[in-house]
């Protein structure tokens, strides 16, 4: 019966979608306001129905109803009941209804903190995010019901979880991702509404930023939690591997990137306007990307869902729509646009365009680089493998490169700069970015050209913003008055600078100064990693709720001193009889030490891998820093809502009447 209760949610849900695709969308191009005032009630009903399906669903995994498919396919009775709660999005269709019930909160959300935006703008905005969510409710229903049946014939138990995914890393890490990704959408809505009133004001880039920040910031976290999962997870001791599916998730968040610089010099200048709908296109479009990538079946991944090929044709149908339709519409509308404003060689907006073309250019090569072996394989024109050296190769220095750019961008001042004023006032950080990198690398041991470039750029960043920050807390009534002034949008940028900083010098320092072991060892054997030395004490077993462990003892010493005692295990789950590495790590800010079991031998011996890894936790928590510098800039008060009247000032408009028009840039 509940099953069939969620599979009417959907149905629901649906047809709520494609009136909130119209009824709304029809009463702002033709002035109705009866039928304007349709799109909060239509979303609101919208997001019940499909909560109400996505909880039938937990219901279904947490009283074991193995009458359900997907219940049976990726769940079992032994199974923790967190670990059951967490496989609801373990497998293709429930991490599509994860999506479509995230994106519907994000309409949802939309609609309840947008009340006093011109009526006009937001139902056509909540009508383009209905047409979203037409495609994927078309897509879970046809295709990917999560709710289908096993009758008559109903097993007795559940072919379980992917032992994989047993892991407190898929409980956080695709809602995270999924609430970036789908993010993304409001900032894609908000664009096409623009360019169907030809507003593309100040007003515009105002409204659309905080919803674009948030979305950045949950989708930073989202892969700082992939990437930290994988660290440890796969027994592997890698951060990033440029598997195809990770890259689908740098590609929206390298874009994502570059909109939201963009939207602030749309806000403060009135100019890049076109450039700023076509990135907000870009974003949400690589979004898609990402979704078809992973369910599509093109690909084979531990991340990858689904292979069912009447999928990947769904997808790729509803991405060619999405695609066509907005950037028909862009061509059409974006050229009426004109900007009046000026800017020097040395102004801040010329650095923040340079940096965008540097991250447009990476999202180029890290998609090129992913797509194309997809596309020969697709078109049997033979096999190609793109790997670690290319990325590294091609994004490295276009990644330096925008740190460079960043830290100089800085200290720019809006439409002029003066080069002989700026000279001077980089003069000591970049002086003392130089002392403190050779220190830096001297402390690590030697000198490598790769190695100072990432650690100069680290420290030229926090330099310049920890500079720029003391310059503008001068005041009469003291530092601490100064620093109180600051604008919460300003504290944002502040601690987006330095958690990029960070993850900088987690990945140059990772990368260069790590050391990694793959040696035999039985009880008794010790291995010497740098400093440290692993003393492999015992080998013992112990029984897990759902598998039975062997694991293994190791002292850590440094000096002569015991400083960790680690137990790696090889895990041998009930179910399906899989063999999983669960890694042991001795965690630290400055550096971990890093064991894994590998296979068993011969003679009680056994591979091991051993790794040092100095500042590889700066490069997670230098993301976490970016997206809490991301929420913190959301809060300044310019975002907050403003009165109907002065709202309507600002756009030149009364509430609930069409926009007509071209808008003029803000000097």
């Amino acid at each position: 019966m509940f099953p069939e209760l969620g599979q009417i949610a959907l149905i629901l849900a649906l047809l709520l979608a494609v009136l909130l695709s119209v009824v709304p969308l029809v009463g702002s191009l033709t002035g109705r306001e009866q039928l304007q005032a349709f799109a909060r009630p239509l979303a609101s009903g919208m997001f019940v129905f499909i909560a109400m399906a996505f909880g039938l669903l937990v219901h279904a995994f947490l009283t074991d109803d193995f009458s359900v498919a997907y219940v049976a396919n990726n769940s079992n009775s032994l199974l923790p009941w967190f670990y059951k709660f967490s496989a609801v999005w373990g497998g293709h269709e429930g991490s599509l209804l994860l999506w479509i019930l995230l994106l519907s909160a994000w309409t949802l959300a939309v609609a309840i903190f947008s009340r006093r935006l011109p009526a006009v703008m937001i139902s056509q905005v909540l009508s383009v995010m209905g047409m979203i969510c037409v495609g994927f409710l078309l897509f879970i229903i046809l295709t990917s019901n999560p709710f289908d049946r096993l009758l008559p014939n109903i097993p007795a138990d559940g072919a379980d979880l992917n032992p994989l995914l047993q892991d407190i890393g898929l409980i956080m890490h695709p809602p995270m991702l999924y609430m970036g990704y789908v993010g993304f959408s409001v900032a894609f809505a908000f664009a096409i509404a623009a360019l169907i009133n030809g507003r593309l004001d100040a007003a515009w880039a105002r409204w659309s930023r905080p919803w674009t920040t948030v979305a950045w910031a949950f989708l930073s976290v989202g892969i700082a939690l992939g990437s930290w999962w994988a660290y440890y997870e796969l027994g592997w001791g890698g951060w990033w591997f440029w598997d195809p599916v990770e890259n689908a998730s740098l590609l929206p968040w390298l874009a994502g990137t570059a909109l939201m610089h963009s939207l602030a010099v749309t806000e403060k200048r009135g100019v890049f306007k076109t450039w700023t709908v076509l990135l907000a296109i870009i974003a949400f479009s690589l979004s898609l990307l990402g979704t078809f990538m992973v369910r599509s079946g093109v690909l084979t991944s531990v991340h990858a869902f689904a292979s069912d090929p009447e999928r990947g044709t769904f997808l790729l149908m509803l991405l060619a729509v999405t695609v066509i339709a907005s950037l028909t519409l862009y061509a059409f509308r974006a050229p009426v646009v004109h900007v009046r404003s000026r800017y020097g060689s040395l102004g801040r907006e010329i650095f923040l365009l340079l940096n965008n073309v540097l991250l447009v250019s990476a999202t180029l090569l890290v998609g090129i680089g992913t797509l194309y072996p997809l596309v020969l394989d697709y078109l049997d024109m033979g096999k190609l493998s793109i790997g670690e050296p290319f990325f590294n190769t091609t994004f490295t220095p276009l990644a330096i490169a925008t740190g460079l750019l960043l830290g100089a961008g800085i200290f720019s001042r809006w439409k002029k700069t003066d080069g002989g004023w700026l000279g001077r006032k980089l003069l000591w950080p970049l002086a003392i970015s130089v002392i403190v990198t050779t220190a830096v690398v001297i402390g690590y041991g030697g000198f490598k050209p790769w190695a100072f470039a990432g650690i100069f750029t680290a420290v030229w960043v926090a330099v310049a913003t920890f500079w720029d920050l003391s310059d503008k807390s001068r005041s009469r009534k003291g530092r601490l008055n100064g620093l109180k002034r600051q604008s919460r949008s300003y504290w944002g940028m502040v601690l987006g600078h330095l958690g990029l900083a960070m993850t900088i010098a987690g990945v140059t320092v990772v990368s260069n100064y790590g050391i990694e072991r793959d040696v035999r060892m039985s009880p008794g054997d010790v291995a010497t990693v740098g400093d440290y030395q692993f003393a492999f004490r015992a080998m013992g077993q112990r029984q897990g709720q759902n598998y039975t462990s062997q694991y293994g003892t190791f002292d850590v010493m440094k000096g002569g001193e015991r400083i960790a005692v680690l137990h790696p295990e090889k895990r041998e789950y009930s179910v399906g009889m899989r063999i999983m590495t669960e890694a042991d790590i001795d965690a630290g800010l400055s550096r971990d030490i890093f064991v894994a079991i590998g296979e068993h031998i011969a003679d009680g011996a056994w591979a091991i891998r051993l790794q040092y890894k100095p500042l590889i936790r700066w490069l997670w928590l230098g993301a976490v820093v970016m997206a809490i510098g991301g929420f913190f800039a959301i809060s300044d008060r310019r975002y907050r809502i403003r009165d109907r009247a002065e709202e309507t000032a600002a756009t030149g408009t009364s509430p609930g009447k069409p926009l007509k028009g071209n808008a003029e840039a803000v000097s």
